[in-house]
């Protein structure tokens, strides 16, 4: 082995620890810093015995280390980055060292997509597990099942979250584009991150350099009625292509209105019932894909439904904070206006129509932060009874905008405290109060459950 050290910058991040950890099972010595040094990512780390150096002073980079990777959140004027190229260390991307190191050897199955791309990248990987086939995979959240973000496996499989984000500071191509998978879900393709692309047409190349990599026995699964696939597919694919959708290779039809129970139907014909503790209709799509993915591996819809009876998905999926008083809270990582929808969608589905949803919002990605899908925020909010809303300091537009285009009751304030306060005066037993961020939200779903306790 010619690189014996590799020292990551920006390690505690989703993407970065875990290629972390896949680097310490290929037998590297790996050590990494960052100043966002926190639980669950930094106890994986330290529990694989990877050194975390709590901040970015050039000592960690002397000796040199065989090779330093650099995180995508690194930027100019960051001491390692100056020292590192003023002393012309040898250094890459992750995504470029995962490639160069380990998918260019496995049948790489990359999940890409603006939503589901986590939940589907799980699925998929638990359901080659149960099969027996092994996957290594890396996972942008810890998964449920197997409670980490990343594995090496012990096969030629590999499970990737194929994310459109930026590759590095000097490589701002998608992290996908080095991929190179030979199955490729897309699940669907909107606008999203308006901090580094201008416009959908500039994501949908991205994807196009992705599928331009792939082999003539690759597949490509898409979303039928995604016009964004389509457009993106028509601009050249050299690989077999396969679609979900009503009278497509690949149907799903709801036998619960939750979709906690669906069928399985491939050319027509029904060939499998999957019954889950997952609910919503978006999950049964991304069950529907990962499906169709492993098939392209030989597993069998059967064995594949049978798989997904026991997954389990990861955190921040409308997943259940706590109940006080006959209050449900939950938290989704929702910030997205279409996933924005399809969370509230599943959990109405699941708890009916009599019961009240108050929807709390923090407008935190950079795309929202930017203002863009302000318009169509309060239309995604639609199946919520009442809607909070959280004021950011650091956005250029008022959340006030918003609230006014709420059909139902909408509320806003700039003060956490009392954003909880008016909450909580609100909520009734039966009531489901669920949290969207993409962030911690400044831990507002404690500070619900505790007032709700104190409640009289």
């Amino acid at each position: 082995m010619t690189q014996k050290h590799i020292h990551i910058l920006g390690v505690c991040g989703t993407f970065m620890g875990g290629v972390a950890i896949i680097a310490k099972q290929m037998g590297y010595q790996v050590t990494g810093s960052d100043i966002n040094v926190y639980p669950p990512m930094s106890t994986f780390l330290e529990q694989s015995g990877i050194k975390i150096i709590p901040n970015f002073d050039v000592e960690q980079l002397q000796p040199a280390p065989d090779m330093i990777l650099v995180g995508n959140a690194m930027k100019r004027g960051n001491p390692c980055i100056e020292y590192m190229l003023e002393n012309r260390l040898p250094f890459t991307s992750g995504p470029q060292w995962l490639h160069d190191n380990l998918l260019r050897n496995r049948w790489v199955f990359a999940v890409s997509g603006t939503h589901g791309k986590t939940t589907t990248t799980g699925m998929l990987s638990w359901i080659l597990d149960q099969n027996g086939l092994e996957p290594g995979f890396l996972i942008g959240g810890i998964s449920g099942n197997f409670g980490v973000s990343s594995r090496l496996g012990n096969s030629d499989y590999f499970v990737i979250e194929a994310d459109e984000y930026d590759t590095a500071f000097f490589d701002k191509r998608s992290k996908f584009v080095h991929y190179n998978p030979k199955t490729l879900i897309i699940n669907n393709i909107g606008f999203d991150h308006a901090d580094i692309f201008d416009d959908l047409k500039a994501i949908q190349r991205q994807f196009h350099h992705m599928i331009r990599t792939m082999p003539q026995s690759g597949l490509v699964l898409s979303n039928a009625a995604e016009t964004s696939a389509k457009e993106t597919l028509a601009m050249g694919c050299w690989s077999a292509q396969q679609f979900v959708g009503e009278e497509q290779e690949w149907y799903a039809e709801r036998i619960t209105n939750d979709c906690s129970q669906f069928a399985v139907f491939h050319h027509g014909e029904k060939v499998a019932e999957v019954t889950w503790n997952i609910v919503g209709q978006h999950n049964m799509h991304n069950a529907l894909m990962a499906i169709a993915a492993a098939h392209h591996a030989g597993v069998s819809v059967e064995n594949s439904a049978k798989a997904l009876a026991g997954f389990v998905n990861a955190k921040r999926r409308l997943e259940v904070k706590g109940e006080v008083n006959g209050v449900t809270v939950y938290d989704d990582f929702a910030h997205h206006p279409a996933e924005i929808q399809a969370t509230l969608t599943a959990l109405r589905d699941k708890v009916g129509g009599g019961v009240r949803i108050l929807a709390v919002l923090e407008p935190r990605s950079n795309t929202m932060k930017m203002g863009h899908h302000k318009d169509e925020i309060a239309p995604a909010l639609v199946r919520a009874d009442h809607v909070y809303l959280l004021q950011p300091d650091n956005i250029p537009w008022e959340v006030v905008d918003i609230a006014n285009n709420c059909i139902q009751p909408a509320s806003c304030t700039a003060d956490l405290d009392k954003l909880a306060d008016m909450i909580v005066a609100e909520a009734h037993p039966s009531d489901h109060i669920l949290v969207m961020s993409n962030g911690s939200f400044g831990g507002i779903h404690q500070k619900l459950l505790t007032k709700l306790a104190q409640k009289s």
